[in-house]
């Protein structure tokens, strides 16, 4: 009740600068009582029966409205036996699969459809975001002929702390003992200093040095001061294309604000899929380094899967801390060398195709 007091004043409060500070507090108090109300033991959500235990080198989550195709795309992918039948809420659990593509171990789980009302409970929707918050990338996938999905379950995301495509509010809270909140910043800020703090303090945080690196909204320093926040890459799924003619699909692709983030595919016909793989790995943004051994030619056998600026120190400390005490040095040779066998630091950053030893 107190939750939907608090919206309605705020639907009820017109926004303008005299009425921003008032607006601020109540949107800080009400992201506050909705965190509270999701880890009411002070802890994050585990995922409510539905924990996965993480394998591979990312896990990656499909969530759409029942019966957009999720299970049969699943079965497609991955080693993966997710039961498929046309009708809604055949997956009642979580079904994870594992995909292998350019010596990447994937993990792909399969959740129940999201359905309105999924805070609430509705379709086993608060065990669904519970996984999605766990996860390096959502594919948010729907079928040819419910495309104004992706709004709906967009928005619950949003709703529920999950930051798609966003990076994260450059914001540093460093908490004190004393002395009150202390504002930092080199931009100037449409919030005021008095606003700032007062959001703060309804956030919980008596005592901190608060450094502001950007121009924030009210939206962006809670989500700031938030400890529920989540950043997650995302892309669209639209499948069952089979069912569309091209005319109607290059219409809907140019009208789209999200043209390079769609992938169309068939999931039962097979359309698509290589295109839809390569996309989930640029958005992990992975790269491949191929370890040389000691008594080896340069090869490319033996594949390490990192991410886009890694250096080869970090390549150490994901073989072992014990493989990365004591090495300062490393041979290269192919993408990123300058000639072969070249001596580099561990501070180099890797490139996709790099062949190292480490010496």
């Amino acid at each position: 009740m107190r939750i939907k007091r608090i919206e309605k004043e705020i639907r009820d409060t017109p926004y303008h600068k005299g009425t921003e500070h008032h607006i601020g507090r109540l949107r800080a108090r009400l992201s506050k009582l909705k965190d509270d109300l999701e880890t009411p033991s002070g802890k994050k959500g585990g995922g409510g029966g539905y924990a996965v235990k993480k394998q591979g080198d990312a896990t990656v989550v499909l969530i759409g409205p029942p019966s957009s195709g999720k299970s049969t795309l699943l079965n497609k992918l991955t080693n993966a036996k997710s039961k498929v039948a046309p009708y809604e809420f055949t997956t009642l659990t979580v079904i994870p699969g594992m995909m292998e593509f350019k010596d990447a171990k994937i993990q792909i789980l399969d959740v129940p459809g999201l359905i309105e009302g999924a805070e609430e409970g509705k379709g086993r929707g608060r065990e669904v975001l519970s996984v999605t918050r766990g996860t390096n990338l959502v594919v948010l996938i729907t079928d040819v002929k419910r495309v104004n999905a992706i709004k709906r379950i967009s928005e619950t995301l949003e709703r529920n702390g999950i930051r798609i495509n966003q990076k994260p509010p450059d914001v540093l809270v460093e908490k004190k003992l004393s002395g009150g909140i202390v504002i930092h910043s080199n931009i100037k800020q449409t919030l005021s200093k008095q606003t700032i703090k007062d959001i703060a303090q309804e956030m919980g945080i008596k005592n901190a040095e608060i450094t502001i690196k950007e121009k924030l909204t009210i939206e962006r320093l809670i989500d700031a001061l938030s400890s529920n926040r989540v950043y997650i890459q995302s892309f669209i799924l639209v499948n069952k294309i089979d069912l569309l003619n091209n005319q109607v699909l290059t219409k809907y692709y140019y009208n789209s604000s999200h043209q390079n983030e769609i992938i169309f595919i068939s999931a039962e016909k097979g359309m698509g899929i290589d295109e839809f793989k390569e996309k989930i790995w640029q958005k992990l943004e992975f790269v491949r380094v191929f370890l040389v051994r000691p008594d080896e030619e340069p090869n490319f056998n033996h594949a390490i899967i990192m991410k886009k600026g890694n250096t080869l120190y970090d390549v150490t400390l994901k073989i072992g801390e014990e493989f990365s005490e004591g090495k300062t040095r490393a041979k290269i040779w192919g993408v990123g060398s300058k000639f072969p066998g070249q001596e580099v630091s561990l501070s180099k950053e890797i490139q996709e195709g790099l062949q190292v030893r480490f010496i």
